[in-house]
């Protein structure tokens, strides 16, 4: 008996499917969620918004800064999963912020304004907490 023919393919598919059936994210769908604004650049926001210097300020006034309390300080309430790619001098570090928020953490992170700690485990570049390089004199 021959084997069966290979079937047409029908209409591409253009994310997969991740195994145990968690469907994957469309970003279009992102980009439009109900809810959550969207800049047309960076997706979705939950509306606050924060600036470079109000980061560098809040990050300058604590002797470190873990991420949970960065995203509870400016209300930042992204996707669970939100982490986004901040290229360095010495490589690429991931931070788990909304690409905005991350966009602006990456201008501090590279300017030398603010220095970053990282996972140890598991071994990947992701950043757990933030550090003033040069503090605010205090009087």
């Amino acid at each position: 008996m021959p084997p069966p023919a290979p079937e047409a393919p029908s209409a591409a598919i253009p994310f997969a499917q991740p195994p145990g059936g968690v469907p994957a994210t469309d970003p279009g769908v992102q980009l439009n969620r109900p809810g959550l604004q969207s800049d047309g650049v960076h997706g979705p926001s939950n509306g606050a918004t924060c600036t470079a210097p109000q980061l560098r300020r809040f990050i300058k006034s604590r002797p470190y800064v873990p991420m949970h309390e960065l995203r509870r300080r400016f209300a930042i309430n992204g996707e669970d999963d939100d982490v986004t790619a901040v290229d360095l001098a010495d490589g690429r570090v991931f931070v788990g912020l909304p690409a905005r928020e991350g966009d602006l953490l990456g201008e501090l992170l590279r300017g030398g304004e603010v220095g970053y700690e990282l996972s140890m485990d598991p071994r990947s570049p992701i950043v757990v907490g933030l550090y003033p390089m040069r503090p605010i004199p205090r009087s």
